[in-house]
């Protein structure tokens, strides 16, 4: 379809709704099993794929990557369906604006790609407990990706309004999705529990009907796909570059004597995580195993080809701990801001030898604006803002409780208690059983001690009298996503140590930064001190959007020079984590429908560790046009402070 043509159907045509969808019939997606391929309306077909999360691109620009996809000759995306995403609290469900799952396959039907669906309700995706709402803890026995009743029953709640929505959308339905993946990598997972496997296909089918081709994905082994296949869902395998192709597509052969041959997940790009260098994968690499996959008529899905970013808190973790960064980047054909890429041409060009390219112009990438540097000023600590930071106040408890526990699922809680004696000498304050989840700051009567880190720093010296405040601020990083360990509890989940003794008495202070910032956080004065480690700070600055310049607000990027870690809002909108100080990830990236020209540009950082502003010169912020992030510290000594005393 030419161009304009598609963009006049796009702006003319009203999208399909699901009672439109559900009158187009006549449609079949069947796998062929005698001749090794998938059947569309009775034809021979294969499908170019290539992954998209929505909940990691804002909806203003899903049509722009969508379209972008459409050009560079795929036929289909993959895109996963974060439980957590849409249900954060029990019964409570977001289903418009950012969230609007339906809108985005409406949206891919109209441009023409079909649409491979991932629900879950596990789906790693390095994003926060692999999809799965960190609520699901409250009970904490509860055994995930199991035949848990209490597992199950929740389960089944949600997959009893998710799934639904979803049959409209079928492609026997007048839908774009073909096929819809049950669980994920299951065969990874220790639990190994047929029955659970079975009591998901149940559902599916409940819900979807029984025409619907339903598969799952492993990597590409015999050990994985012996606990994560069944009979009725169809077996597929995911591997990358360095795999041997014929040996991955003989483990598919070995669950699936017959039909077509599926890699769900060929790597375009890796993870990256805090503190480690940016990950790319050579494009030659890709191009040339595509070539051989594609030559033997295999089924492909290219993860990603757009990765996009972790806004907020959404990102996720491995073992042994490491959380990923805000950026979610990947090195994919498309960039984390949608640009065109080098490895994009490649691909289309390879691609457009396998089938026909789409006729007309590829969107641009869109522009980036750098607004330059932009003047913060302190406005208060955390401490200062505590009645803004939590309204409802403190929580008492003998001993500490876990995020879970006091119903706060993200972001930071602060756990108070006193010292129980004096303390003139530096004595330690340990976390004995590992249990700081996952990132904790120390004051002592306002005075920074030192920084708590699971798995790194757990024990520091502080000092102090007896009756003053010992204020721990415990962040949680990001909960693993993948592995036995999913059930990740943040916060202090044991006891900590003062000289052996342990600490009690505590009140702990749930903090609801986003709703916080968007409100007045009041000014304080603020007194500087000659400690290595500041107190977690409030800044805020403004920026003016340039008049005279057609087509702006553009794109653009922040970045921290001199800045620690902490986190960043614009207008009110959570950006994700910035910590320079640790790498690789070096500026975020700010979409332009966040930013606004009739008035001026708010943004509020929370610096947790130290900021250039003891020099008013230093204390800014600066937005660029163009990404960074592969920069690590000359040294890691630079992590951590651990001793302010």
């Amino acid at each position: 379809m030419p161009r304009r043509a598609l963009w006049c159907l796009l702006l003319l045509q009203p999208l399909l709704t699901a009672v439109e969808l559900t009158l187009q019939t006549n449609r079949t997606f069947q796998i062929d099993y005698e001749k090794d391929q998938f059947l569309k309306d009775g034809k021979p077909f294969r499908y170019i794929s290539g992954s998209i999360h929505y909940s990691r691109i804002p909806r203003f620009y899903w049509k722009d990557r969508l379209l972008k996809m459409k050009m560079a000759g795929l036929n289909a995306i993959q895109t996963y369906v974060p439980w957590n995403f849409h249900e954060p609290l029990p019964g409570v469900y977001r289903f418009s604006d950012d969230y609007d799952l339906e809108y985005f396959l409406q949206l891919a039907n109209v441009i023409g790609l079909l649409v491979i669906l991932r629900p879950g309700p596990y789906i790693c995706a390095e994003w926060d407990m692999g999809g799965l709402p960190a609520w699901l803890l409250t009970k904490k026995s509860i055994v995930l990706r199991s035949s848990d009743p209490d597992y199950l029953a929740e389960t089944e709640k949600w997959l009893g309004v998710l799934l639904p929505k979803m049959k409209p959308y079928l492609y026997q339905n007048g839908g774009p999705i073909i096929t819809v993946q049950v669980e994920n990598e299951y065969g990874s997972y220790f639990t190994c529990d047929y029955n659970y496997l079975r009591f998901l296909q149940k559902l599916f089918h409940k819900y979807l009907g029984e025409e619907v081709v339903l598969f799952t994905t492993d990597g590409a082994s015999e050990e994985y796909l012996k606990c994560g296949t069944l009979q009725g869902l169809y077996a597929t395998v995911d591997f990358g570059t360095s795999s041997n192709i014929t040996e991955a597509f003989q483990s598919q052969r070995k669950s699936e004597p017959k039909g077509p041959l599926i890699n769900s997940e060929f790597y375009t790009g890796w993870l990256d995580h805090w503190g480690e260098p940016h990950q790319t994968i050579n494009t030659e690499a890709i191009i040339s195993s595509l070539k051989d996959m594609l030559s033997r008529g295999a089924n492909v899905n290219m993860y990603m080809f757009i990765g996009g970013t972790n806004f907020g808190f959404w990102n996720g973790a491995n073992t042994p701990y490491s959380p990923q960064p805000t950026s979610y980047d990947y090195d994919a054909p498309l960039s984390e801001a949608g640009d065109l890429t080098d490895k994009y041409f490649a691909l289309r060009e390879l691609i457009g030898k396998f089938e026909k390219l789409p006729e007309g112009p590829i969107p641009p990438t869109t522009p980036k604006f750098a607004y330059g540097k932009v003047a913060m000023k302190k406005v208060n600590t955390l401490d200062q803002s505590l009645n803004v930071l939590c309204p409802e106040g403190p929580i008492n408890s003998t001993y500490p409780l876990t995020f879970v526990e006091v119903k706060q699922y993200f972001g930071f809680v602060l756990y108070r208690t006193t010292l129980p004696k004096n303390y003139s000498e530096p004595v330690s304050l340990s976390s004995p059983l590992n249990g700081v989840r996952d990132r904790a700051y120390v004051s002592v009567n306002g005075v920074p001690q030192g920084i708590l880190e699971r798995n790194k720093v757990l024990s520091i010296k502080i000092t102090g009298k007896a009756g003053d405040i010992l204020d721990v601020l415990v962040e949680n990083l990001g909960r693993i996503n993948y592995g036995r360990y999913i059930n990740d509890f943040k916060g202090l989940i044991s006891n900590l140590t003062l000289q052996s003794v342990t600490l009690k008495d505590w009140l702990i202070f749930p903090l609801n930064l986003d709703t916080a910032v968007q409100n007045d956080l009041g000014s304080h004065e603020t007194s500087s001190n000659n400690s290595s480690l500041s107190l977690p700070t409030f800044y805020v600055g403004q920026f003016s959007i340039p008049s005279g310049i057609p087509d702006l607000p553009q794109d653009t990027f922040i970045q921290f020079p001199n800045w620690s870690k902490g986190q960043v809002w614009i207008n009110g909108f959570n950006l994700g984590r910035y910590w320079p100080s640790r790498g690789p990830q070096v500026t975020l990236y700010v979409p332009r429908h966040i930013l606004v020209t009739s008035s001026p540009n708010n943004i509020t950082v929370l610096e947790l560790e130290r900021s250039p502003c003891e020099e008013q010169s230093k204390c800014f912020v600066e937005l660029v046009d163009k990404p960074v992030l592969n920069v690590l510290p000359s040294s890691k000594k630079s992590w951590n402070v651990i001793n302010a005393v």
